[in-house]
């Protein structure tokens, strides 16, 4: 009896692991989600870290070696040089960086910082707070993402550039223009108008069912504030559909990205872009004379957007309690 109780008692003290370790745990057992990671890192960090890959390489990305023009995949060039003579391998490592800056900005400012908080108000605060987030929401949703994300880009595109060059020119920030913050900034006014709405939706469902719980009645009859009450009672409780919404939207972002530079309303020269590399190698010319200029932007953008939605859906797999 004495053992026995000695053993609940040990059982009882044994420190207990919180939900998203146990995802975690969950999460590392799946070969295709450490397949993704790995992936994704791997890129990740060559986009992050282009400066450097870029100076101890032997050409940078708006070099032109002009014996070596429109060369296929060599021990000077391993993915080949375009129709300038660029080294395409460091190009893509570059419009990589680009895909990066943009869609870390975009989610992080769209997706997370201002879908995350109006989702919670609406829920929380519902009536009239409610009804103009989600109309708003829903006013934007009512057209075509893609055909006023052009339009907004192309309408501010010019006045944003404008903007960036009149800072350079008044401040002491010297390269701005040239390091492409005008076109990052175009892009990401662009997508962020519409980054917050699915993400808003989300988290006000969540609220709606979770602001009904005994935690936060007790929190409310202790007299906690009203952001406390959102950010540490209720967000915890709601960060698992809000994880796995933010790994299958990268993906999106990364193909609207994409798009956006496709269309000439991206990324504009000299800073590579995927978009733009798919778009010089996708004429039916260049696949026929200059196959490896589209190989190697083609292979970056499937594997970002292929990673992104595999771990995407791993992680439901492993946060749904539905599917465990």
């Amino acid at each position: 009896m004495a053992t026995g109780q000695l053993s609940l008692e040990q059982e009882l003290r044994r420190p207990t692991r919180g939900h998203l370790a146990l995802a975690w745990a969950r999460l590392v057992r799946k070969r295709i989600a450490l397949a993704c990671m790995a992936a994704l890192a791997i890129v990740y960090m060559l986009g992050i870290f282009a400066p450097v890959v870029s100076f101890f390489a032997p050409y940078g990305y708006t070099e032109q070696d002009y014996t070596a023009i429109r060369k296929p995949p060599n021990l000077s060039h391993w993915a080949g040089t375009d129709l300038k003579g660029r080294d395409v391998l460091m190009r893509v490592v570059w419009a990589v960086q680009t895909t990066v800056i943009i869609t870390v900005v975009v989610v992080a400012t769209g997706g997370i910082a201002l879908g995350v908080t109006l989702g919670l108000v609406a829920g929380y605060l519902g009536r009239r707070v409610d009804s103009l987030i989600m109309r708003t929401g829903e006013l934007f949703s009512a057209f075509p993402d893609i055909l006023l994300i052009i339009l907004i880009a192309a309408t501010l595109g010019g006045r944003i550039r404008d903007m960036v060059w009149w800072i350079e020119d008044n401040t002491f920030l010297d390269g701005l223009a040239r390091s492409g913050a005008a076109d990052y900034l175009v892009i990401s006014v662009a997508l962020v108008s519409f980054g917050w709405i699915g993400m808003a939706r989300l988290v006000r469902g969540q609220v709606l069912y979770l602001k009904e719980s005994q935690f936060v009645d007790a929190a409310r009859a202790a007299g906690t504030s009203t952001p406390r009450i959102l950010f540490v009672h209720i967000l915890p409780n709601a960060i698992s559909p809000i994880v796995v919404t933010v790994s299958m939207s990268m993906g999106a972002l990364v193909g609207a990205e994409i798009i956006l530079s496709w269309l000439g309303l991206g990324v504009q020269p000299p800073k590579p872009s995927l978009g733009t590399m798919l778009l010089e190698a996708g004429s039916l010319s260049a696949l026929r004379e200059v196959p490896w200029m589209l190989l190697a932007p083609g292979v970056a953008a499937w594997t970002i957007v292929l990673a992104w939605n595999l771990l995407g859906d791993s992680l439901n797999d492993v946060l749904n309690p539905r599917t465990r």
